[in-house]
This record gives C-alpha cells, sequence and structure tokens, in this order.
C-alpha cells in the first residue's frame, strides 16, 4: 500500500506541493506524515479483495510520507547543485561555495554535497550530459519490510508493563496473507523482555515489528525524563581528541573570571590500539572473502544454461556467504562494545572531574582519500560515529552537556601561542613524525594532547556562538582561538616536609646491622660455601658450552627442547594489566583510570567517585 503511494506521486509536482507544508485549502500541514498526506488526498487504498482498518492505511501512509519527505528533500539538494553546476565540480572556487551555499535547503552538511555530486558526474560521464533533476538519477525508493505501530492508536495497538522486565504488547494482527473480512484479523500478544540497561518503571513507547529470517523482531523505544543541559554558561569542561592510534585523548580546562583558559596538563587517554589492529586483521579476512566469493559467482554465471550446477562450486560459496556474514557480525559487535567503553570511560572522567561539558571537534565530513591503503582503511572504519552517540546518550542521562567544535587546525596549531607546531616523533629528534608537537615558544606536547586542549578552549572562549541544530545538537560553527596557560602546580607535602639527606663525607660509614633471622637476598661469597669433596653421582664432571643434549631414542615421553628455547624459564601467555584491573572491556584496551579530582577553580561540587 505504501508502495502504491509513493509510486502515483515521485513526481517533481507533487513533491514540490509537499515541501510547500500547504495544503490545497491554505492551511499548514500537520507534522505528522499521514495526517500531511490525507490532507492533500494522497490517502492509501487497499488492495482488491482485502479488508483492512483505518488504523492499517495510517500505518501505509506513514511509510510512504517519510519516503517522499525525504526524497522533497533530495530533490532540492540536486537542483542547488545542478542550478550552479561549476565547471570543475571538485575544485569549486570561493564565489562558487557562496553561489551554493545560498541555494541549497537548511541542514545540508559537506558530505551530503559530496555523495550528490558524485552521482551527477557519474551520470554525466555515462550520458554526456547533466540530468533534469533527481527523477532522472534515481528511481522511486521502496519501503522496507516493518510495520510502524505508532501510526496506529490503542484500538490497533497496546503496551502494558506485566512486571519489572517484561512487557506485553497485543497488536491487531491478520491470521493470513489477504484478509478478505475484519474475522480474519485478531489481537496477537508477545511479551518483551527488557535488557538490564533499561531502568524499571519508564515511559514504553510503541513498537515497530519487522519480519526477517521467519522470525519477528520488535523495536521498542522508551522515554525518560531528561533536562536540556544548556549549552553556554560553563565554567569546566573537557576537550576530547580523536587519534587514529589513540581513540580518545582528552583534557579538562577551566574558564577563570578574566576570560583565560587554564588546564591542568594531564592527559586522559583510551588507547585501543589493540582492538584496532584486531578489526583491521578482520576487515582484511572480510574484503578475502568477499573477493573469493565474487570469482564463485562470476565462475556460476559464467557456466552454459544447459549446463547442470556444480554442487561443490554451490556449496563452497554458501560457505563463504556464510563465513563473511560471521566476520561482518563480529565486527559490529566489536564496534559497538568497543564505542560504548570509551564513551563510558568519558563521561565518567567528566563527571568525575566535575565538567558540565564535552566538547569535541567535528569530523563528520572526514573523508579517507589521498593516504596510504592501510591508513584509509583505518580512517573508513573508524567508530567515531557510535562513540559520539554513546557520548550524548550517556551525557544526557548525567546531566553534562556534549558540544561539537570546528576541527579545522586543532593538532597544526599550538595551544599556547597559536602559531604553527612541528610534528616529531619523539622530543628528544628532530625527525618529521606523528606523535609529539613542538613549537617555538617553547611548547612539546603529545599530539594529541595539544589537540585536546586547543579544542577545550575554543569550547570554552566561544559558548555564546552555539547554537542547536533541528536535531537538537549544540554545535559552534565559527571559532576563535584563545591561548591556554598552564596552571600552577601545588607543592606535595612529600617535597616540603621531608629533610634533605646530607651526602656529605664528614665520617667513616656507619656499620649497618641485619635483623637477626633474615636472609639475604644477594648470593653467599665463594669461600663461605665449601666445595664439595666428592662429586655427585652419576655426573660426569661439566658439560661442554652448545645447545642442551638431546636423545635420540627415549625410553620414555621426553619433551625435547629446542637449543632457541631457555630450559631454565618458563613461558607464560602475555597478559595485559590493565584488563585485569577492570580498565577496559578489552585487555587490549589501555585507559587512564577514574579517579575523583577537586574543584579547582571552577568552583564545581565534588561529586562521587566513579568506578
Amino acid at each position: 500500500m505504501a508502495d502504491q503511494v509513493i509510486a502515483a506521486h515521485w513526481s517533481d509536482a507533487d513533491l514540490v506541493v509537499l515541501a510547500g507544508g500547504v495544503g490545497a485549502d491554505g492551511r499548514r500541514l500537520p507534522s505528522s506524515g499521514w495526517m500531511a498526506l490525507r490532507r492533500l488526498g494522497w490517502g492509501a487504498v487497499a488492495p482488491a479483495g482485502v479488508v483492512v482498518s483505518d488504523r492499517v492505511r495510517r500505518i501505509a501512509e506513514e511509510e510512504a510520507a517519510r519516503a517522499l519527505r525525504l526524497g522533497s528533500h533530495r530533490r532540492a539538494v540536486v537542483a542547488a547543485l545542478l542550478a550552479t553546476w561549476p565547471a570543475d565540480p571538485f575544485a569549486r572556487t570561493g564565489d562558487e561555495w557562496s553561489a551554493l551555499r545560498a541555494t541549497l535547503p537548511e541542514g545540508c552538511d559537506t558530505a551530503t554535497i559530496r555523495n550528490r555530486t558524485r552521482q551527477i558526474t557519474a551520470y554525466l560521464g555515462v550520458h554526456g550530459r547533466l540530468p533534469a533533476g533527481l527523477f532522472e538519477l534515481e528511481r522511486q525508493p521502496t519501503v522496507a519490510r516493518q510495520v510502524s505501530l505508532a501510526a496506529a492508536d490503542r484500538q490497533q495497538v497496546v503496551v502494558d508493563w506485566t512486571d519489572g522486565r517484561m512487557v506485553r504488547v497485543w497488536s491487531q494482527l491478520p491470521v493470513c496473507a489477504a484478509p478478505g473480512s475484519y474475522r480474519d484479523w485478531l489481537w496477537h500478544a508477545f511479551d518483551v523482555v527488557l535488557p538490564p540497561t533499561v531502568p524499571t518503571g519508564v515511559k514504553v513507547c510503541t513498537p515497530t515489528l519487522r519480519p526477517r529470517d521467519g522470525r519477528v523482531r520488535v523495536d521498542l523505544p522508551w522515554q525518560t525524563s531528561h533536562t536540556p543541559v544548556p549549552a553556554r554558561g560553563h565554567a569546566r569542561g573537557l576537550g576530547v581528541d580523536w587519534g587514529v592510534n589513540t581513540l580518545l585523548t582528552a583534557t579538562v580546562a577551566d574558564l577563570d573570571q578574566d576570560g583565560c583558559v587554564v588546564v591542568d596538563g594531564r592527559p586522559l587517554r583510551f588507547d585501543a590500539t589493540g582492538v584496532s589492529a584486531k578489526l583491521v586483521r578482520l576487515r582484511r579476512l572480510r574484503e578475502h572473502l568477499r573477493t573469493k566469493a565474487d570469482h564463485l559467482t562470476r565462475l556460476r554465471d559464467g557456466r552454459p544454461a544447459h549446463a547442470h550446477a556444480d554442487p561443490a562450486l554451490t556449496g563452497k560459496l554458501a560457505r563463504l556467504e556464510a563465513e563473511h556474514a560471521a566476520v561482518c557480525a563480529r565486527i559490529r559487535h566489536l564496534n559497538h562494545a568497543l564505542a560504548w567503553s570509551a564513551a563510558r570511560w568519558l563521561v565518567d572522567h567528566a563527571a568525575g572531574a566535575g565538567t558540565t561539558v564535552i566538547y569535541v571537534e567535528n569530523l563528520a565530513t572526514l573523508e579517507a582519500h589521498g593516504r596510504s591503503r592501510s591508513l584509509n582503511r583505518r580512517l573508513s572504519g573508524a567508530v567515531r560515529g557510535a562513540v559520539f552517540t554513546a557520548v550524548a546518550h550517556l551525557a544526557a542521562k548525567a546531566g553534562i552537556a556534549v558540544v561539537t567544535v570546528p576541527a579545522r587546525g586543532t593538532s597544526s596549531g599550538c595551544p599556547c601561542c597559536g602559531g604553527v607546531v612541528t610534528h616529531v616523533k619523539t622530543p628528544d629528534r628532530s625527525v618529521a613524525g606523528y606523535r609529539w608537537a613542538t613549537c617555538s615558544c617553547g611548547l612539546s606536547l603529545d599530539r594529541d594532547h595539544a589537540a585536546a586542549q586547543r579544542i577545550a578552549a575554543r569550547g570554552l572562549a566561544n559558548q555564546t556562538k552555539a547554537r542547536r541544530d533541528r536535531s537538537g545538537q549544540a554545535t559552534i560553527r565559527t571559532a576563535t582561538d584563545t591561548p591556554v596557560r598552564r596552571r600552577a602546580r601545588r607543592a606535595t607535602p612529600t617535597t616540603t616536609t621531608r629533610p634533605a639527606r646530607d651526602r656529605r663525607k664528614t665520617a667513616p660509614t656507619r656499620k649497618q646491622t641485619r635483623p637477626t633471622g633474615e636472609t639475604s637476598r644477594l648470593l653467599p661469597l665463594r669461600r663461605q660455601v665449601p666445595a664439595p669433596t666428592e662429586p655427585p653421582p652419576g655426573s660426569a664432571g661439566k658439560r661442554p658450552a652448545g645447545r642442551t643434549p638431546q636423545e635420540i631414542n627415549p625410553t620414555g615421553p621426553v619433551r625435547q627442547v629446542p637449543h632457541t628455547v631457555s630450559t631454565t624459564t618458563p613461558r607464560h601467555p602475555h597478559r595485559e594489566r590493565g584488563a585485569a584491573l577492570g580498565r577496559g572491556f578489552h585487555r587490549h584496551v589501555h585507559a587512564t583510570p577514574t579517579t575523583q579530582r577537586d574543584s579547582g577553580t571552577g568552583g564545581m561540587p565534588r561529586l562521587p567517585r566513579s568506578t
């Protein structure tokens, strides 16, 4: 039913009417999709011989309205690109960018412009001309196999709590593929067990049903009360920098009364190099399996039509497809675990430090091109989007704001003086590299740590420029860099109370007495150990230097040790202490432990320690 509505109104004139937001009677169209289509007279019609209720038609009209509204937005983007098409679309000048931005719809990002430009360029290369609009570039969209019960009311679906961890969903569904009367529609009840992450007593919303692989999957959203944190008026913030080797590097910064940004100089790192290497190996395996499967598919399709199918070829292709699906699932699960672990670590540090805002650089338009194959693969497979979504979710629950700042120049500029930094491998070597940043002002700091300080300074100094987009995300689009200064270190009691040891040689060294009963850890002197009078039985004197003698024909289960392996020290498997201490979800994740810190100059209250 939804596909029929889309096919009937997939035209330029109808999308213009829908994008205008005004019906034929001059009234503004409702925000609900199914109500807007009914106001325009584009209601869904049931197939011949099928009886459905008005609520079922609402569900189909809601799906069609979402697809048509998305198509109207894409139509406006394509029309703006075609109206301002330059001579070189991948190297626009400043005036060409200004003209394009003036015609684009609101909220269009750079990634959408790049993707639509590539689409138009591909059409131009095939047909030798520019398309007339969106309808020559794309066919009409199809609706996914899902049932959005949110468009119906309680006469179609009812959601009730049964106990603290289970929700019962009542829905009126057909018992056959083509119901001929209302007697073929019956009420079905199914219980949904909630995971432990869902709090007890929250508001459970209407679910969405998705049939797949002979089963019905239930997307059950839930809501909890939340007060949006303002994006302005913060005195202490946490600046976060994304990295390739180190996933997250953060630092705490304060805004003093004079408007200066002060940092404490302590870096906070979430190093997931081991997990990233594992993901790279899995992606290589996935690409290898996909290449083999494509090759076998070409061999299968290239056989003559009258030839019989090769069972060995078909079975091998099925095994490759199953292995490819398993590797893809493993990558998804590992990315999900990595993203939420990093987000939980970051929010715990923000709460422990008493910060009220987290500043993250906006890398939504980061492209992986122009680099090596390995770096392009690592950038393309990064989990930054999932980490940002998890951080926004967990920070909202903790009452912490999340604001994005411009990413340009965060790693190439000095946080202290604003000059251009030099990237070297190590602080004591001037060889060009990635890890370390030095500046003529005397800065010598880790590259990601310096970028995190610059991000925190941009966010705290430009709070008045923060704006929220249509999705509610706070963003600072243009920022002015402010120099940061290091907070003076407080003297520790160890350095102030312990007296200095007198190292002058003015008298004989006093003889030290060893407690009775304590054995020395040093080896005894040679003269203190008498030499054996007779050699031990079975020994033939000192063995000459060389490898350990090996028995040619051992009588029992004797382990033959090669000469390259030490016969005195046992071998133990590699174990990471960070995972044993509970600092990460994976044994190859090294993260700064969360500790309670004082409020400092920001005047923030002390929060309970996060574990």
